[in-house]
């Protein structure tokens, strides 16, 4: 498995993944460099699963909108996502960055950031957004 900033033409295939998991596509505008502002884990060429890192202006960043291949039938899924949070926290770390912070409703992924070491809130938050006009 390897990691590749995402590119352009990657959000065509978030895009169709979102979809797939019944969830509404996130806006490239939304995203952090319109869509290009993250990562994505690769086997043999096939995407994985994919996270978007939000910059901030404190020594904090945001990992976000976290998703992966709904295609992608093989047993290491798991250790994909486990990939992307353990290197998106070492590039980030490296980057000068001291905290990452991230918001999920998701039970596995949930799980997963407690396994590595996260503090989760079991108290349950809401996304609050408001699209200025």
């Amino acid at each position: 498995m390897n990691i590749r900033k995402l590119t352009e033409g990657d959000y065509q295939t978030l895009e169709s993944w979102w979809k797939a998991w019944k969830w509404p596509p996130v806006e490239k505008e939304f995203l952090p460099d319109n869509g290009t502002g993250g990562f994505v884990i690769e086997k043999n060429g096939t995407m994985i699963v994919a996270g978007f890192v939000y910059i901030t202006n404190s020594k904090a960043v945001l990992l976000e909108w976290i998703i992966s291949n709904p295609e992608y039938k093989e047993d290491d899924r798991g250790v994909a996502i486990t990939c992307l949070i353990n290197e998106i926290e070492k590039i980030i770390k490296d980057w000068g960055y001291k905290y990452i912070f991230s918001i999920g409703r998701t039970k596995a992924l949930i799980d997963k950031h407690k396994e590595l070491g996260w503090s989760v809130d079991d108290t349950p938050s809401y996304e609050i957004v408001k699209v200025l006009k």
